[in-house]
Parts: structure tokens; C-alpha cells; sequence
């Protein structure tokens, strides 16, 4: 991780830690650095960007500082509006963009805000063009010691409004249906974020009675006690409507968690595990492997043991199981988080396909999702996140690492310990399993105090 970038963009309390004058910076520089590029080729050209952002209040604060900066490059800003991240990563590979910008601070509180870059291949941006970034910010650029130039008369950029290819986007999505979800009722629970236009017009396409939960933004209420971080509510509505289905969306929709007929929470695991099983039995998982994070449970270990599928383990991002993925031709993957991704159909998680390949597989079996996870048990888990001053302090604490050995020590073959700093927030996670939930809930407050003695704490 970068001095700025976490493992999912720049992110932070908008004009505290993110602020406009930092996103027309990001803008300069990006708009400097692919105008450069284009000016060495010999068909020359102009760079464009195309930009995409949720619905919090200050996401139009940074898509124009962004715009401002790359404009004043030289580069044209595509606009696709309100809109989803993996619309952006959709758009920027199939239209041929430089890159690609999304302004969202995901499933973080409407205060906060974040700035994802997206490479030209639809991909994260990788960690050296970060760095390049990061160095522009700080003043250290080596590409433009003196400054980038602002472009002047016919060569300052323009804006394009782009809506069409969020149009794609759902057309796209639509084209990947290959069932009717005529006779489903479907509750989408869309977080008053980017997802509240877009998942209705896709399944009603398709066929489905769909209700609509949390689909009025604000530019305030993005996530509050909604979407896929607040599944509660979605719980309630799947069991009063007598719905087939619900899925819940965070606030850029590129993660989807699910609720089945009998209002229980379908997690990532259980999402890997449905559609890692049918990709299995029709032949389509041709690497016969699933690529989870760390944090996976081991009850999906042990599923996918008994079903003859072998798995990978990456650090924790979907950023990271995508470069497993596309390294070894692997199709599916993702974590418990609902970041799931379908190396055929995206090049990033994305929350609607995601729930429309459970419909999929629902459909395609004939029965319930709460029978299509029935064979696999999940252990008992347990999560504390703490706000601490530095995390990466805490983890190189000596007693606090001794804590954390001697626990994962008792707990052997039965159970693990994961420690980790939040990419994206300063937060220390501490992550139990165990065979039962009183041994999680045990150890995990036992590092927890520990964390806390040593006045780590916030």
C-alpha cells in the first residue's frame, strides 16, 4: 500500500485526509502523464478518461476537481454519471479508454470518499503507475520535475457526456441472462448508492417481480443500515414479501451479498461455494480451482475438499484474487466480503452479475438457494475491528505478536488467527475461527485486550 492508495483507491473523510484540491491534482497529473503518451505516437490523438461516481454528496465535488485537472492537461473527461465501479472497469476496456476513474469510497459512511483508478485493460490500476501518482502528489515527480504545463487554447481537454456506455453496462448485463426470471420475486437492496437505477432495469429485463429496498439516495444515506454491510433489513423484507431472493449491494455495487427464501444471510463463501459447485458439474470451471482470500472460512476448504475442487489463497482484496486469476486462467473467485468475480464476464467484482449468476444457478437446478448451500457448514467466526493510531505499529508489537502465536498455538488444525490492518481505514481486524463461537468470541477479545493495554487504541 502507498502513502495515499490503499488496496482499493485513495480514500478518506472528504476534505479531511481526501480533498479537492488532492482529486484535481490526481486529475493533472493523469491527464499530463496520457497525454504524453499519446503525443510520442505517431497517430497522435487526445488522452480520455472516463469517470463514474456514487451518490454521496461530495462525489460531485470530486468528479469536477478531477475533470478541472485532466481537462487542464489536455485529456477529454468522458462522463458516465452516477454508475457502478465495474460499469467503469466495463466501459474503459470495451471503448478503448486511457484509463478510467470512479469516485467512491465503496461501503464507507457518506462523509467519506475515494478516488479508483482503473488501468486500460479494466483492471485496477497497478501499484507502479500508483507510485507515480503518489510522487505528483508529494511534488517529487520525476516524469514532470518542473510541473506539469496547463494545455492552452485548442489543446485544453473537453468534457463528453457518456451516459450511453452505462447504457452498455446494463445491456451488457442484460445479454449475460441466459434464464427468464419470470415467476421470481427478487428484492434488491441497492444502498442508495450506485446500483438504485441500474439493478431494476436489469432484472426487470429479465423478467423478474423485483422489489426495490433503499433505492432513494440522498447523498447522505449511502450504506446507512443498508446494503451489504446492514443485511438486516434485507432479512426482514425477503421473509415479509415472500421473496425467492433478496441481494444487497454496498455503495459502488461491486459486492453483493445475498438473503435466501427463509431470510438467512448468503455470504461470499457460500456464493463461491454455489456457483464454484455448478461451474464444476456443467464443465465450466475449467481449472477445476477457485481463488478465495485469507479470510475465506475453513468450512469452504472442507466443501470444496468433498466436491474434488482445489483453491488458492490470496491476501485480502479483490484486487489481489483477480492477479491470481488472470496468472493462471482461473474463472471464478473472490472473498467472504461479496467481492466475486467471473474472470469471463469481468475483470473486477461486480455485485449485479454476481446476483445474477446466483439467479443462474438457481434457476438452472430448480431449487432455493438454502438447498443449494445445505452441504456446506461454515465454522464459527468471529471479527473485531479496532480503531487504532498506527497499525502497522501494532503489528510489529512484540507481545501483541506473542498473543496472537500462542492463541493460533491452542487452536491448532481446529481453528485460526488473523490479524491484519484495514486497507482502506485505520483499523486493525482481528479474525477468529474456531469449533465454537464462544472459543472465537474467547480469543478474539483476548487480542483485542491486548491491542488495547499496550494504548494502542484510538
Amino acid at each position: 500500500m502507498g502513502k495515499y492508495f490503499g488496496t482499493d483507491g485513495f480514500r478518506g473523510e472528504a476534505n479531511v485526509t481526501l480533498s479537492a484540491e488532492q482529486a484535481f491534482s490526481v486529475g493533472r497529473f493523469l491527464g499530463a502523464y496520457y497525454s504524453k503518451i499519446h503525443s510520442a505516437m505517431p497517430c497522435g490523438g487526445r488522452a480520455n478518461i472516463v469517470i463514474g461516481k456514487d451518490t454521496r454528496r461530495s462525489s460531485y465535488m470530486f468528479e469536477y476537481s478531477l475533470i478541472a485537472g485532466l481537462i487542464a492537461s489536455g485529456a477529454d473527461a468522458y462522463m458516465l454519471h452516477v454508475t457502478t465501479t465495474p460499469s467503469v472497469a466495463y466501459i474503459v476496456r470495451t471503448d478503448k479508454f486511457d484509463c478510467g476513474i470512479m469516485i467512491s469510497a465503496s461501503h464507507n459512511p457518506y462523509y467519506d470518499n475515494g478516488i479508483k483508478l482503473i488501468n486500460g485493460n479494466g483492471e485496477k490500476m497497478g501499484e507502479d503507475m500508483i507510485a507515480l501518482v503518489e510522487a505528483y502528489l508529494d511534488g517529487e515527480s520525476k516524469l514532470f520535475p518542473d510541473g506539469v504545463p496547463y494545455a492552452t487554447r485548442n489543446n485544453i481537454g473537453k468534457t463528453v457526456d457518456y451516459v450511453s456506455g452505462r447504457n452498455r453496462y446494463i445491456a451488457y448485463l442484460i445479454s449475460l441472462g441466459r434464464y427468464s426470471f419470470q415467476g421470481k420475486k427478487v428484492g434488491l437492496d441497492c444502498a442508495n448508492g450506485s446500483a438504485w437505477y441500474i439493478a431494476k432495469a436489469v432484472f426487470d429485463a429479465l423478467g423478474a417481480t423485483t422489489y426495490l429496498l433503499n433505492a432513494s439516495p440522498n447523498g447522505l444515506n449511502i450504506n446507512e443500515n443498508s446494503g451489504s454491510m446492514h443485511m438486516e433489513s434485507l432479512q426482514r423484507f425477503v421473509l415479509e414479501n415472500g421473496l425467492d431472493v433478496g441481494f444487497a449491494y454496498d455503495g459502488d455495487a461491486d459486492r453483493c451479498l445475498c438473503v435466501d427464501e427463509k431470510g438467512n444471510v448468503i455470504n461470499g463463501d457460500h456464493i463461491l461455494y454455489l456457483c464454484g459447485r455448478y461451474m464444476h458439474e456443467t464443465g465450466e470451471l475449467v481449472t477445476n480451482t477457485v481463488v478465495t482470500t485469507v479470510m475465506s472460512n475453513l468450512g469452504l476448504y472442507k466443501a470444496f475438499d468433498a466436491l474434488g475442487i482445489r483453491y488458492e489463497k490470496t491476501d485480502i482484496g479483490d484486487k489481489y484474487v483477480y492477479e491470481c486469476m488472470k496468472k493462471k486462467g482461473h474463472l471464478l473467485g473472490g472473498e467472504q466480503s461479496g467481492h466475486i468475480i467471473f474472470s469471463k464476464y469481468a475483470t473486477t467484482g461486480d455485485g449485479l452479475l454476481t446476483s445474477l449468476k446466483i439467479m443462474e444457478v438457481m434457476i438452472a437446478r430448480g431449487c432455493p438457494i438454502s438447498k443449494l448451500v445445505s452441504a456446506f457448514s461454515t465454522f464459527p467466526q468471529t471479527i473485531i475491528n479496532l480503531k487504532v493510531t498506527d497499525k502497522f505499529t501494532v503489528l510489529r508489537d512484540r507481545d501483541v505478536v506473542e498473543c496472537i502465536n500462542s492463541i493460533q498455538k491452542l487452536l491448532g488444525q481446529n481453528g485460526r488467527v488473523l490479524v491484519r490492518p484495514s486497507g482502506t481505514e485505520p483499523l486493525i481486524r482481528i479474525m477468529i475461527e474456531a469449533e465454537t463461537k464462544e472459543l472465537c468470541e474467547h480469543f478474539a477479545e483476548q487480542i483485542a485486550m491486548k491491542i488495547r493495554e499496550k494504548g494502542f487504541v484510538r
